[in-house]
């Protein structure tokens, strides 16, 4: 499941993002801006796997697991996540492109003096 709007994504500093790549980036940005879910994005990525079901992330939260499932499917629903169902329960793994398209905005090179 391939984004090409993930690809697009123009440094803060330099060259103007455009109207389009805005609105391409924004839900990224909304998804993450969640502590829960910056977290949650931040253990499925430290894996040793490189992925985890929420059983595995229960025990990091004091949150039920329908809150957990919730975050998990709005980080997936904005692309930052890939889903693997297995049986009764949902894998889910970091997309790269996804994490290098956010990282990208805030770039040190690109924000390095001129």
């Amino acid at each position: 499941m391939s984004d090409p709007g993930l690809a697009c994504c123009t440094p803060l500093s330099g060259t103007a993002m455009s109207a389009e790549q805005a609105e391409q980036v924004a839900p990224l940005l909304k998804a993450l801006a969640d502590p829960v879910r910056l977290r949650l994005v931040s253990l499925i990525a430290s894996s040793a796997t490189r992925e985890a079901c929420v059983c595995d992330l229960n025990d990091a939260f004091d949150l039920t697991q329908a809150t957990i499932s919730h975050h998990l499917k709005v980080l997936h629903s904005a692309g930052l996540l890939d889903r693997d169902k297995r049986g009764v329960w949902v894998y889910y793994s970091v997309r790269p492109e996804a994490l290098s398209a956010v990282a990208s905005l805030f770039s040190t090179s690109a924000l390095a003096p001129a």
